[in-house]
C-alpha cells in the first residue's frame, strides 16, 4: 500500500517530512491498518530511491508521533490510535456536534498527492502570499507595532475606519464603533450565539448552509432548525411554517455567495424576508465571508435593512490570509457594545498585529486589484468545473455565479457519504452533500472547490463509480 507514495527530490519539502505526511495520511484514512507492518527500511529506500538514512528518520518521527510502533528484530508497525473519549453525559451531544469534524481533519491534511475538491479555501499559489510578507516585515520593523502588547477590545481603530468605508460601497452605513473585529468569522458567529442563544433553544440555519456553524451549535445543545435554501433563497412556505411552529429568535444566513451552493439572495427575496423578520421578531445573522469573490452588484440584507434586524458578518480569511484570521462584526450600536462585553469575557480582545496586516492590505490599494483578478480567475474556473461535472452527467440545480464552489448532484445515490470515504482510499478528499444538511441527513449532492476540482484523476474516479451505480 505504500508503492503508490510519490517521493519527489525536486519538492521544496524535505523528503523525511514527504514520507512522514504520506504515511500519516494513509494511517488517518485507515488505508494502513492498526497492526500491520511497514516494509523494511532497505527495501523502501530501494523503492522510493532515497537514502536508508531518510527513511529511518521518518519512521523515528512517525514512532514519536504515535503512528507507529518499533518492534526490535521484527520492524516498524502501525499502531491502534483510540480517539480520548469525552466523559459526562454530554457525550451523546460531543459526538453528534463532531460527526462532520472528520471533513475539516482531511482537508487541513493536505499534501501534493491528494486531490482537495473538498477544500473551503483557495489553493496558496492564488493568494498573494509575496505581499502579506512584504507587510509582516514593514510592520515587524515599526515601533508603533505593539507586536508584544495586547489589542483594544473592539479592535484596531484605523482598520474599522475601514472597514466603515467598505460597507459603505456596499450601502451599509455603519459607525466605526458599531464594527468589532473579530478572530474570523467564526467567532464573530460564536459571539453572537453566545450572547442570544443558550442550551435547548431553537435556531434557524440554512439548509445546505456551512457545516462548521453546525457542528459549533449542536456543540452548544442548540436545536437546529434547516430551513430549504433555493436558488434565489429561502424556501418561505417552509420557513413561515417554522417560524409559526417553533418561534426562533434567530436565523443564520447567507446572501451572497452562499456556501455550499454560491447562490446568491434575490432582491425580492431579501424585502420578504425582512418583512417575515419584522412580523416574528427575528434577528438575522449575514454571513458575507465570500463577499468580495462577487463579481459586479450584490443584495445584502444589511444594505437594505441597514443594521436595525441584521448583523453582518465578515472575514479576509479566505481572500488575505486564513493564518491572519482576521473578520468582523456590523451590527446596531447597542448590540455591538454588549458583543464586544462577550468578546472581552470569552477572549479578551483580537490579535491586533493581524488587524494592523489587515489594515495595511487594503489602504495600499494592491487589495482591490487582487480582489478582481480573483473574480475573473474564479468565474473561468467556475465555467471550467461546470463543463467537467456535465460530461460526467452530473446535474446543478443552483446556477453559480461565481465564488468557491458548484453543488453538484450524483445521480443514482441517495448518499454520497459511501463514496467520499470510497474517495479517500484513492488519495480524493470529496465533500458529500450530508454534512451541509442541518441535522446530517442524507444528500446526493457533493460540494466542489472550482479552484481544486479540475483534475483528471478526480474526473476518472467519479466516472469509475457513476458506471458503478448506473
Amino acid at each position: 500500500m505504500l508503492n503508490q507514495i510519490l517521493i519527489d527530490s525536486e519538492r521544496p519539502q524535505p523528503l523525511v517530512e514527504q514520507i512522514v505526511a504520506a504515511i500519516r495520511n494513509r494511517i488517518d484514512d485507515r488505508i494502513l491498518r492498526p497492526g500491520v507492518r511497514l516494509p523494511p527500511i532497505r527495501r523502501f529506500a530501494e523503492a522510493q530511491g532515497v537514502s536508508r538514512f531518510t527513511v529511518v528518520e521518518a519512521y523515528d518521527r512517525l514512532v514519536a508521533q504515535g503512528y507507529l510502533d518499533s518492534r526490535r528484530g521484527s520492524g516498524f508497525y502501525v499502531c491502534a490510535r483510540p480517539l480520548p473519549e469525552p466523559e459526562g453525559e454530554d457525550l451523546e451531544r460531543v459526538e453528534r456536534a463532531i460527526d462532520a469534524a472528520w471533513l475539516m481533519r482531511e482537508i487541513s491534511s493536505e499534501s501534493e498527492d491528494r486531490v482537495m475538491a473538498a477544500s473551503g479555501s483557495l489553493p496558496v499559489a492564488w493568494m498573494e502570499g509575496d505581499a502579506v510578507m512584504r507587510k509582516l516585515r514593514q510592520l515587524a520593523r515599526d515601533p508603533q507595532a505593539r507586536v508584544t502588547s495586547y489589542g483594544t477590545p473592539q479592535g484596531f481603530a484605523p482598520l474599522r475606519e475601514q472597514l466603515q468605508l467598505r460597507l459603505a460601497e456596499c450601502g451599509v452605513r455603519a459607525q466605526p464603533s458599531q464594527i468589532v473585529l473579530t478572530y474570523g468569522a467564526t467567532q464573530a458567529l460564536d459571539l453572537v450565539a453566545r450572547f442570544f442563544l443558550k442550551t435547548g433553544d431553537a435556531v434557524l440555519v440554512d439548509d445546505p448552509g456551512y457545516w462548521n456553524v453546525f457542528s459549533s451549535f449542536r456543540l452548544q445543545g442548540f436545536r437546529l432548525l434547516g430551513v430549504p435554501r433555493l436558488a434565489d433563497g429561502p424556501d418561505f412556505d417552509a420557513l413561515e411554517a417554522i417560524l409559526s411552529r417553533d418561534k426562533p429568535r434567530i436565523y443564520f444566513t447567507q446572501s451572497v455567495l452562499h456556501n455550499p451552493t454560491s447562490s446568491c439572495l434575490s432582491p425580492a427575496a431579501a424585502f420578504r424576508l425582512l418583512q417575515l423578520a419584522e412580523r416574528h421578531d427575528l434577528l438575522l445573522v449575514d454571513d458575507d465571508i465570500y463577499g468580495d469573490m462577487h463579481a459586479g452588484s450584490a443584495t445584502r440584507l444589511a444594505s437594505l435593512d441597514q443594521l436595525q434586524r441584521v448583523i453582518h458578518v465578515g472575514s479576509y480569511s479566505k481572500t488575505i490570509s486564513g493564518n491572519l484570521r482576521v473578520g468582523f462584526l456590523a451590527a446596531r450600536a447597542d448590540l455591538a457594545r454588549q458583543l464586544t462585553d462577550v468578546k472581552i469575557t470569552t477572549t479578551l480582545t483580537s490579535p491586533e498585529f493581524a488587524e494592523r496586516m489587515v489594515h495595511a492590505m487594503l489602504t495600499e490599494g494592491h487589495y482591490r486589484k487582487y480582489v478582481e483578478r480573483l473574480q475573473t480567475r474564479l468565474l473561468r474556473a467556475t465555467e471550467r468545473c461546470c463543463r467537467m461535472l456535465e460530461r460526467l452527467g452530473m446535474t446543478t440545480d443552483f446556477d453559480p455565479v461565481g465564488g468557491q464552489f458548484v453543488w453538484a448532484r450524483m445521480p443514482g445515490l441517495r448518499d454520497t457519504t459511501a463514496l467520499a470515504r470510497r474517495a479517500l482510499e484513492h488519495g480524493i478528499v470529496l465533500a458529500p452533500g450530508s454534512v451541509f444538511r442541518a441535522n446530517g441527513q442524507p444528500s446526493e449532492y457533493l460540494r466542489f472547490n472550482v479552484a481544486t476540482s479540475c483534475q483528471p484523476r478526480l474526473e476518472r474516479f467519479v466516472a469509475e463509480n457513476l458506471a458503478q451505480v448506473g
